[in-house]
């Protein structure tokens, strides 16, 4: 009779069973929320990176062309490809006269809104453009609507 009292103390209690799957519940809770959250927070992350990105390489373009920005229509070339001294001229391999960048490996993609995955840079919004670049002050920003907004209420276009 002994021996069967030992036995009924290695399982677990229909208490203890209930008090752990709550535990868990209450984690469940927290965590699900905090998760379904994250792609919008990753797509907002990405896009600062993506911008803090393009706007090192026009700043660094600026610098090694004499305070010269590059134009709005050929932004996306200046950033990419070798240019000469003028910035004015791109080619995709070096020379002896092209000997300035490339700035960035490829304009990376939109990660947000309407226009997401469009890597195209331009003065005006347009299908297929992800940022929008102003060629008189070196800005650029994504290509979004007024109604794209961050979790936050933040206008994509204000980053």
């Amino acid at each position: 009779m002994h021996q069967s009292r030992k036995h009924s103390g290695l399982g677990f209690s229909m208490l203890e069973l209930v008090i752990v799957i709550v535990i868990l519940g209450i984690i469940a809770a927290i965590a699900i929320p905090r998760m379904s959250r994250g792609s919008e927070g990753a797509a907002d992350a990405a896009l600062t990176a993506n911008l803090a990105v393009l706007r090192n390489a026009i700043d660094l373009f600026v610098a090694e062309h004499d305070g010269v920005f590059p134009a709005a229509a050929n932004c996306a070339d200046a950033l990419t490809q070798y240019s000469n001294k003028a910035g004015d001229d791109f080619v995709t391999t070096r020379d002896n006269n092209h000997i300035y960048g490339p700035y960035v490996r490829q304009v990376p993609p939109l990660p947000v809104g309407a226009e997401k995955g469009s890597t195209g840079i331009s003065d005006t919004a347009a299908a297929g453009i992800g940022w929008i670049y102003d060629a008189s002050d070196g800005s650029i920003q994504s290509n979004t609507t007024a109604s794209e907004k961050d979790a936050a209420g933040t206008l994509y276009s204000d980053y």
